[in-house]
């Protein structure tokens, strides 16, 4: 698989990676321990060298199953964590006070079976301590040897520009989709601005734009979409319309429509990689065969005419978590 360089970091990457939290967390029951080794250790040995978890997917479980799954080949790869949760918990609210991001970094590197994290992010902006104060505290373990480099998640421009004074970032990881499109309005000019990698999560729209999901679906009891307004059974019917065009669009080009949905992003800008997830070996090669497909500007401008047409029903995020998005 090709490679892409994270903006101006040197940082580099597969152009597709691999997003590990829907094995243990947030798309109900947790994969098989044996069966997440496996499919990681597979996407490895189809070109992925990067691959996305956090100390909060389980809490704690995500980060072990990637670290001995990567372990035979952790030279090979780049692994990317993120801390900013009380004790790991989405749900207990946020703690990036630099005494826990030293606590949760020295966590991680247990779990993860390695003697440093390639690119730590901030997994929430905490409006309880200073953005310069996180930024200093990863500075210093980048010092100590401990992290490479620093990403934020979801961040607001203001605290790009913040952190980014105080240590260079590397990536933001943030949702950007088809369906997703808000970061082109000030989030990718900035980061071109600044030299910064985009890493979107979510680039297939949590499974609606693979065309595997419609009105009739219905989701595990643990499935965090139930929350989500978007994926109500009324949206996901009004938003029928965008996968149908997608699969138009997929026939044309002798793909499916998740391979279009990614290639779209991996067309948008070169130092942006989107991290699909999966649990299934035979999507997990159809994502990366999205890498090869290649779209012309013409057929860009073409797929952001037609999806302009089509509006979006629905939140993408409940009111609560929309709250710490931006910052």
């Amino acid at each position: 698989m090709q490679k892409r360089t994270l903006g101006n970091s040197g940082l580099q990457v597969s152009a597709i990676g691999l997003g590990c939290m829907g094995l243990s967390f947030g798309y109900g029951p947790a994969t098989d321990r044996s069966d997440a080794v496996k499919l990681i250790r597979a996407a490895f040995e189809s070109g992925v060298t990067f691959f996305d978890t956090a100390e909060a997917y389980g809490p704690y479980i995500n980060e072990e199953i990637l670290g001995e799954a990567v372990q035979p080949f952790r030279s090979e790869v780049v692994i990317a964590t993120k801390f900013g949760f009380k004790e790991g918990k989405t749900a207990a609210g946020l703690d990036s006070r630099p005494a826990n991001i030293r606590s949760v970094v020295d966590a991680a590197l247990r779990r993860l079976q390695t003697d440093v994290i390639d690119l730590l992010y901030q997994h929430r902006v905490d409006p309880a301590v200073p953005i310069e104060e996180v930024a200093g505290t990863i500075k210093d373990l980048i010092d100590e040897g401990k992290v490479k480099h620093f990403g934020l998640s979801e961040a607001g421009v203001q605290t790009i520009r913040k952190a980014h004074a105080v240590q260079p970032v590397t990536a933001l990881q943030s949702e950007y989709s088809l369906w997703w499109r808000e970061p082109e309005q000030e989030i990718l000019p900035t980061l071109e601005e600044l030299g910064i990698g985009f890493v979107p999560f979510s680039p297939l729209g949590k499974g609606f734009l693979t065309g595997k999901i419609d009105a009739n679906t219905s989701f595990d009891k643990s499935d965090f979409r139930n929350t989500v307004p978007r994926f109500s059974e009324d949206n996901r019917k009004a938003n029928q319309a965008l996968v149908d065009l997608l699969a138009v669009i997929a026939n044309g080009k002798e793909a499916t429509p998740a391979q279009i949905a990614l290639a779209w992003l991996l067309a948008k800008k070169p130092w942006i990689v989107p991290i699909p997830g999966t649990t299934k070996l035979h999507r997990l090669k159809e994502n990366i065969g999205a890498a090869a497909i290649e779209l012309a500007p013409n057929d860009i401008s073409e797929i952001d005419k037609a999806f302009a047409a089509i509006p979006v029903h629905g939140a993408r995020y409940p009111e609560q978590l929309q709250k710490m998005v931006g910052r």
